[in-house]
């Protein structure tokens, strides 16, 4: 009758083979298990593990990351309002620009003045 692993176990087994403190006839005694499948368990967490932080060999792309995305949102909203100060600054003279710096906190106020007559 042939033997079943969990992947609980082949996993322990594989990494008890990646530490290398004891030879595989010593782990394989140990648990009872074949040296050749321990070899191919650790082949194969070798292979897996770039891809571990994917659900079931899934990609990156497909998982669902809440940060990742909230950041995309605002590297986007960030674009847009790029491309309206881009659009409607142009019109302003280099003093008009300097008075809409707040030096004092290094941020960016509304401005004061009026910019409809860029249009």
């Amino acid at each position: 009758m042939r033997k079943t692993f969990d992947a609980a176990f082949k996993a322990k087994v594989a990494l008890m083979a990646l530490k290398e403190e004891k030879t595989m006839a010593e782990l394989s005694s140990q648990y009872g298990v074949h040296p050749n499948q321990i070899s191919k368990w650790k082949r194969l967490v070798l292979e897996r593990l770039p891809s571990l932080p994917d659900k079931k060999g899934s990609k990156d792309k497909d998982m669902p990351y809440p940060v990742i995305d909230e950041l995309y949102k605002q590297i986007g909203q960030m674009q847009v309002e790029n491309d309206w100060l881009k659009k409607n600054l142009k019109c302003l003279t280099v003093e008009e620009k300097k008075r809409m710096i707040s030096y004092d906190d290094d941020k960016f106020r509304p401005p004061d003045i009026p910019l409809d007559r860029c249009s």
